[in-house]
């Protein structure tokens, strides 16, 4: 060969394979006829690419390092070489094997991931709950075990790969012979075919049943919350392993506490006269939700001391009476928010009696705070003696 084949790539006659395909791979961009569409350049691609054709493949290399011609050899002195194609420079850029075939790939194969959603009530989703759920999803066929074959019969070798799994489509180009492997359409892939299929799964060797899944709730889950059970989805095709499950929470409302992270907010409503005398509410407790009627050491009621004098929207917490925090330990507060309630109807004695409350508080003629500032003694006294224009 006149051609210096090391020199064509810019490389020494002692550089290693990695050096050549280096070499190579940054020159194939370069002159790509999809970049440089110059006939000149095309040429100059071509040469390139016969270089590392031979320099990559060690016997060639020899047999050019010694003196011979190893293009002359395969017939195709002025080209690429009857036994060269694009897999040739697919393996340039993405390493040994990336253009060839994959073979045949397992008819075994995980199953999908399955998803189910279940309702608890506020006290299961704070203390946690054992629960049965009834899942549909695919199952291995009895009758076949997962193999999708009649039974005494097998798997048999695709006529048409030859048990390869996928077949060589090959097309002539002006960069030589151009071979692509696509998926055999008569096994789709797999390399066997199944003569004759379980009447059962018609050989996908699942087939889909309703069964019963058993789940440990912890305690502090929420809305949203996901658990997961591994191998309880989908079981694969061919019998493959099954996926996983996930129950996804959702929490009913309560007739009493409204969740807000691990808090259990609550209204209390209280009478004028309570509000103004103080008293004590019994509040009932999120546990008595879940306990039973002869389960005397649960507390179902949670006294709350009402202040003489408390005013409307202020707050009494129960440290430590909320949800149990998921993961961690504690539990968050019972929050409740104090409305006073004002009466609407009140009859002859009543309205006396508010007005001799009134005269005793001197409050006939009551003064609104506007700016949310209640009004003390120097205030009324300089409002009556006009300080306050």
């Amino acid at each position: 060969m006149t051609q210096d084949l090391y020199a064509t790539l810019g490389v020494s006659r002692n550089a290693s394979p990695e050096e050549i395909k280096k070499a190579y791979r940054k020159l194939a961009r370069q002159l790509h006829p999809d970049v440089n569409p110059d006939e000149a350049i095309q040429e100059r691609f071509k040469e390139v690419t016969r270089a590392y054709h031979v320099l990559s493949d060690p016997q060639k290399r020899e047999m050019y390092d010694l003196g011979g011609d190893p293009l002359s050899a395969s017939g195709a002195g002025a080209g690429f070489g009857a036994g060269f194609s694009f897999t040739d420079i697919m393996d340039a850029f993405f390493g040994q094997g990336a253009g060839t075939g994959r073979g045949p790939r397992p008819r075994t194969r995980r199953g999908q991931d399955a998803l189910i959603r279940v309702s608890l009530d506020l006290a299961e989703a704070a203390f946690g709950a054992e629960k049965e759920l009834k899942v549909d999803t695919a199952v291995t066929c009895s009758r076949c075990s997962g193999a999708g074959t009649s039974p005494g019969t097998s798997l048999a070798p695709c006529s048409t790969c030859s048990g390869r799994g996928e077949i060589s489509h090959v097309q002539r180009s002006f960069l030589g012979e151009v071979r692509t492997m696509r998926p055999c359409p008569t096994c789709r892939g797999f390399g066997t075919v199944i003569p004759d299929p379980c009447s059962e799964c018609s050989g996908d060797g699942r087939v889909r049943a309703r069964r019963a899944v058993h789940v440990s709730v912890p305690g502090g889950v929420d809305t949203g919350t996901r658990i997961q059970l591994t191998g309880e989805g989908e079981v694969g095709p061919g019998g493959g392993p099954a996926g996983d499950l996930f129950v996804e929470i959702n929490v009913a409302s309560h007739p009493v506490f409204t969740r807000h992270g691990d808090d259990l907010l609550c209204t209390i409503t209280v009478p004028m006269t309570a509000a103004a005398l103080g008293t004590t509410v019994e509040l009932p407790t999120l546990e008595a939700d879940v306990a039973s009627t002869d389960n005397s050491d649960i507390e179902r009621s949670l006294p709350l001391e009402i202040r003489p004098g408390i005013q409307s929207g202020e707050q009494l917490v129960a440290r430590g009476r909320g949800v149990p925090r998921l993961r961690r330990t504690g539990r968050g507060d019972v929050v409740a928010t104090v409305v006073v309630e004002t009466p609407t109807r009140l009859d002859k004695q009543q309205t006396e009696l508010l007005r001799q409350l009134a005269a005793l508080r001197e409050e006939e003629e009551p003064v609104p705070t506007v700016d949310g500032r209640p009004k003390g003694v120097f205030d009324r006294f300089r409002d009556a003696f006009g300080g306050g224009r």
